[in-house]
């Protein structure tokens, strides 16, 4: 192991505990000390580090949690059920690939994007249970991934009976039992009412069983808090419209997660904001003042219990009712403590400017707040919050003009019949907010681009080929599992190269750590992945689904004499896991990590942070993003990429803009939303990560928002990215190679388009390929993309380079 893999290791480590959620406690944990332990479960041995697809990342080796629980000291009793539940999974799976081979015709589509939609059975066993131990672990694991969306059946969102049967056996059998969650996403826990003490530890990269181990030894304490509301199947909101194969709409509107819950009164299995402890907290002497609209919200937090812990202050907003419809409360601000030892008291601030919660008024396309009472609660949950100050506002303020977006979804958002009211506490202070302390914001459209002075000597063949990223001869594999990078192997692509003195953007995938091959070899060619096993490595090794069609593929071999290279990645935890801590300094470290290695391997972009909205919890890619909250998801997306643009030359690549929150017939599927919800909720998070931080780069997603693909959006790419928001890096398009063969053909909507992506904006078509070569250039020479729309998308294709390499000669 090289020094610097040791030291991620050692730097993520302590920051697991932040990003696990202790869901419910009895106070029978920590332990004492290691002991027999009966450990059972898929997740034991199965353990997960992180999610299929574009996030899987190929560490050097991954600590399970029955391993990291032997490394502990502990000895575990029941490897008698373990080894009898592997012979029954072998089985599952061995006639899982041989139905895959059955069903798969080549000739019509693609094997693999068959493959990965399947999903392998659950086992059905009833294995006995009757290992000793002063302890149990139930490990339930669920592994979501790219290409598909959650199963709302049992195995996958809801338990399986057996499952439900033995974690309530080990309940009622044991003094001390622990349901441990190795999952991305929600699961349906409902018929667990019973069972005390459940531990959401998520996927945690390279060290997830090491993790466990700590908490259930006390070494360290869960703090983390749920980034999205966890319901049963039955309290899913009949109102959302998901997984749609052509038109999916958004008719909740701007009631997302918890605003819908706590607006329509009803209680979801665990709240927004839960997150328990080992020990206690209270929170005493709180005090609001405000600077304008700046306003400050302080608080002492006590450690009230016998061991040392973080807690989250949280900090919602009601705003009032006027023309505009508004929920019961959202997030405003939140901030998590130091590590506080039993009896210690911290004073902790949290602070948000009222412009940053301010509603979109469709009529006037403005950003505006209502006169009114805006109430200021604080709380450790969306559910546990309590009124400490009201915000008088008496007129109404304009704070920002902008322009509606083109087209509408065809509907009215839902809306509540009846506003949730309570009375507020006598003696609660009143603050009186100045209308004039806020100057209205008219946005500027139209303005002017970056221009480079070498662009316009070149040809429109230079244009059109710097235009698409840098196809070259890897073959259809390579740019189907997003492996096409000419320079770094296993890298998902890079901009064109093949222009003389302009150098390529290298481009790794994300968002749990740089996705590349473990191995490779150069020769006069390039770099060549090493072995079959390097493909797989690409692919979870719990996904049996893609085995039929990956045997098929020959891997190039080093000739005698060639240097085999190592480039083995950190995975950190996943997204979803980053947003549990509410810790922007968790989140800038990860992203730190990912820099220093991105400076090891000679990687540019990386292709994340991904940022989009739990909008539903059937969602297969919620894993990667963090979180149902836009400001939650906004500040961890902004402190990732303060991390890793700490280090010169690497910059993010924000994705996916917008409205990205299925993987069901992503390519063509068509998000309806309103334009008071895309940007309250779908927007607002992009926007105060760009804002803040500054992202290199910026990706569209594959679906269609309101009818029209997101990179065929001149109103998206310059009126809101590049006007509104203010953006100078560099727009690219999803990796799109291949849709026509991987597709519905019966979908009523059509695949996006190259040349009209270039024509909005679009900057860079990525992976490239010659096809879509032929298409920008046949658009130049007719004069439906004009030369200069196209000098533009260079220009900010060549701003990035020389700022991230400095290669423009």
């Amino acid at each position: 192991m090289y020094d610097y893999e040791q030291k991620h290791i050692d730097m993520l480590r302590p920051l697991h505990p932040e990003c696990t959620v202790l869901m419910r406690s009895s106070g029978c944990f920590p332990l004492s000390g290691p002991c027999d332990i009966a450990l059972y479960g898929k997740g034991a041995r199965y353990t997960v580090k992180g999610g299929t697809g574009s996030g899987d990342v190929n560490s050097r080796y991954f600590v399970t949690i029955e391993d990291g629980l032997k490394n502990a000291g502990f000895n575990i009793t029941s490897d008698a059920w373990l080894d009898a539940y592997d012979e029954i999974l072998g089985k599952v799976k061995q006639d899982f690939l041989e139905d895959m081979k059955n069903n798969t015709k080549l000739s019509e589509r693609v094997a693999l994007f068959i493959n990965i939609e399947a999903s392998m059975p659950e086992p059905v066993y009833d294995l006995p249970m009757d290992a000793e131990g002063d302890a149990a672990v139930y490990v339930l694991m669920r592994q979501p991934g790219e290409g598909g969306d959650r199963d709302p059946g049992k195995g996958d969102f809801q338990l399986t009976d057996c499952e439900i049967r033995d974690i309530l056996y080990l309940q009622q059998n044991y003094k001390k039992f622990m349901l441990v969650l190795n999952a991305g996403g929600a699961v349906d826990l409902s018929p667990l009412q019973s069972v005390e003490n459940i531990l959401l530890l998520s996927q945690l990269g390279v060290d997830t069983g090491n993790a466990l181990a700590d908490i259930l030894l006390g070494r360290a304490n869960p703090s983390g808090k749920l980034a999205s509301t966890w319901m049963s199947y039955e309290e899913i909101p009949d109102l959302i419209s998901f997984g749609k194969r052509d038109d999916t709409e958004y008719r909740e509107g701007i009631y997302v997660g918890y605003r819908y819950f706590g607006t329509a009164g009803k209680k979801p299995l665990f709240s927004f904001g839960h997150g328990l402890s080992f020990t206690s907290f209270a929170v005493g002497d709180t005090e609001v003042i405000d600077d304008g609209t700046r306003i400050t919200v302080s608080a002492d937090i006590m450690n009230t219990g016998s061991f040392a812990g973080k807690e989250v202050f949280q900090v919602y907003v009601s705003k009032p009712e006027g023309r505009l419809d508004q929920p019961y409360q959202e997030l405003a601000a939140f901030k998590k403590t130091k590590e506080l030892a039993p009896g210690e008291t911290e004073r902790v601030t949290a602070s948000f400017d009222l412009r940053d919660i301010s509603s979109f008024d469709e009529k006037n396309a403005s950003y505006i707040l209502e006169a009114g009472d805006y109430i200021v609660r604080t709380g450790n949950s969306s559910e546990n919050t309590v009124p400490a100050a009201v915000l008088h506002l008496g007129q109404e303020i304009t704070v920002r003009k902008v322009r509606n977006l083109e087209g509408g979804p065809g509907f009215e958002d839902w809306k509540p019949e009846i506003r949730r009211h309570e009375k507020l506490p006598d003696g609660i202070p009143v603050i009186n907010i100045s209308a004039d302390c806020a100057v209205t914001e008219t946005v500027k459209y139209g303005q002017k681009p970056a221009e480079e002075k070498t662009v316009s000597q070149m040809s429109l063949e230079e244009l059109a080929m710097l235009s698409v990223g840098n196809f070259g001869k890897l073959g259809t594999l390579a740019f189907m599992i997003g492996a096409a990078s000419l320079h770094v192997s296993g890298a998902a692509g890079e901009s064109c190269g093949r222009i003389e003195g302009i150098e390529p953007l290298i481009m790794a995938d994300g968002p749990a750590g740089l996705r590349l091959f473990r191995q490779f070899f150069r020769d006069k060619k390039g770099v060549h992945r090493v072995g079959y096993d390097s493909i797989m490595a690409m692919m979870s090794e719990y996904m049996p689904r893609i085995i039929v069609w990956l045997v098929s593929v020959v891997s190039p071999k080093p000739k005698k004499g060639q240097k085999i290279e190592d480039q083995y990645a950190t995975a950190i935890p996943v997204g979803s896991a980053i947003a549990h801590s509410f810790n922007p300094d968790v989140a800038e470290t990860c992203g730190d990590i990912v820099g220093e290695e991105m400076t090891r391997f000679g990687v540019h972009l990386w292709l994340a942070p991904a940022l989009n909205i739990h909008r539903s919890i059937l969602c297969g890619r919620n894993f990667e993003y963090y979180s149902e909250d836009p400001l939650l998801s906004g500040v961890m997306a902004s402190a990732v990429t303060k991390g890793v643009q700490k280090h010169k030359g690497c910059g993010v690549t924000l994705k996916h803009f917008c409205a990205n929150n299925q993987e069901y017939n992503r390519f063509r599927s068509n998000s309806c939303v309103s334009e008071r919800a895309l940007r309250e909720i779908y927007l607002r998070g992009f926007e105060r990560c760009i804002k803040e931080s500054f992202p290199a780069a910026v990706m569209n997603s594959y679906n269609l928002l309101n009818g029209i693909h997101t990179s065929e959006r001149e109103d998206l790419n310059t009126g809101v990215l590049r006007d509104e928001f203010g953006f100078d890096g560099l727009i690219m398009t999803d990796w799109t190679v291949m849709m026509k063969r991987m597709s519905d053909k019966d979908s009523v909507h059509r695949l996006l388009l190259p040349d009209m992506s270039a024509k909005a904006g679009s900057n860079v078509i990525m992976p490239g390929s010659k096809k879509d070569y032929k298409a920008v250039l046949k658009a130049l020479r007719k004069g439906t993309l004009s030369r200069e729309r196209a000098e533009a998308n260079v220009s900010w294709l060549i701003k990035t380079i020389r700022k991230l390499t400095g290669g423009v000669s």
